[in-house]
């Protein structure tokens, strides 16, 4: 609307200084035209703006003068939260309010900060997910946040992994987790951990929820990582590792004169911790359990078996 470019012209100019009409139509996405009557209605409510002509020329306000309208709206401000994960923010449908939010801080800001923070958006970049991660499908992530802001009652058709895999719930959601490029919603009953890319359908009700008073978003979430952990990793391996060879969560023991090191390492299962301890080549020696030794033993005595026989075009 129109109210909110000429305002968004205003800090664009007590932001950036000078700017030319073509740059000030990029930036708002409109046309060059439409700048130049916004400029004349800005110019006619007494706002200082005036322009040069010429290459290096452009419009600019007076120097000293400061627009005071740097209010944050509530979407704004919730967005501006997200300001470290633009692509969280877009997916939420936060993106417009974020970019809004930015201007009006940046604005706000004298000009030796606005250098610095120009810097260190242009030095420093998150991108959360892993190379190989595979970006889930989200259609109904808006409306998940939407009943996260508002407090509002979700009644979903769910996909677990036990069976019956598809369920009904009624979902009071506390909270969005973003982990590793994927979303998940916190919600109560319980309270308990959904993928949002496993909700089927989604129907938001007009029922308010009380959230409870006591309840802490990343608290839980720790508390929760913590939990999975403990229950993924029910088993435990004995190890020696060679020099510079380290595990995530092994507990190092002896080191011998050769370097190796015996360790103790939690494990999900034997099938995964072969796969996984496969990677390492010769680099660790499994000890223990001796399900996990022999596995181990009789995989590699097929590898040499096979790459010590010529290659054949048929295979086997």
């Amino acid at each position: 609307m129109k109210a909110g470019r000429l305002v968004s012209i205003l800090l664009l100019l007590q932001a950036r200084g000078r700017m030319t009409a073509a740059q000030l139509a990029e930036e708002l996405e409109v046309s060059v035209r439409t700048v130049y009557r916004d400029v004349e209605a800005l110019s006619t409510a007494g706002v200082p703006l005036y322009g040069d002509a010429g290459h290096a020329g452009g419009y600019r306000l007076l120097d000293g003068y400061r627009t005071r309208l740097t209010g944050l709206t509530a979407d704004e401000a919730e967005a501006l939260f997200l300001a470290g994960a633009p692509g969280a923010a877009a997916e939420l449908g936060l993106g417009p309010f974020l970019a809004a939010a930015q201007l009006k801080v940046r604005a706000a800001l004298p000009a030796e900060l606005r250098a610095h923070t120009d810097r260190i958006s242009g030095r420093f970049h998150l991108d959360a997910p892993g190379w190989y991660a595979q970006t889930e499908e989200t259609p109904f992530l808006t409306a998940v946040a939407q009943a996260v802001w508002n407090s509002r009652v979700l009644h979903v058709r769910y996909r677990r992994w036990a069976e019956p895999s598809d369920v009904e719930r009624r979902l009071e959601p506390y909270g969005l987790v973003l982990k590793a490029g994927r979303w998940y919603v916190v919600a109560g009953p319980g309270p308990r951990t959904y993928r949002v890319d496993q909700i089927l359908e989604l129907r938001t009700s007009d029922t308010e929820f009380t959230r409870p008073e006591d309840f802490g978003l990343a608290a839980y979430w720790t508390a929760y990582q913590r939990d999975f952990q403990d229950r993924l990793y029910r088993g435990e391996a004995v190890v020696r590792l060679a020099p510079g060879v380290k595990l995530p969560r092994a507990v190092p023991g002896d080191t011998d004169p050769h370097g190796w090191t015996v360790a103790r390492v939690p494990i999900e299962s034997v099938e995964h911790a072969h796969g996984e301890f496969l990677r390492l080549g010769t680099h660790i020696e499994v000890l223990d359990p001796p399900e996990l030794r022999e596995r181990m033993a009789r995989t590699i005595a097929e590898l040499a078996e096979r790459y010590g026989n010529p290659a054949s075009p048929c295979g086997d």
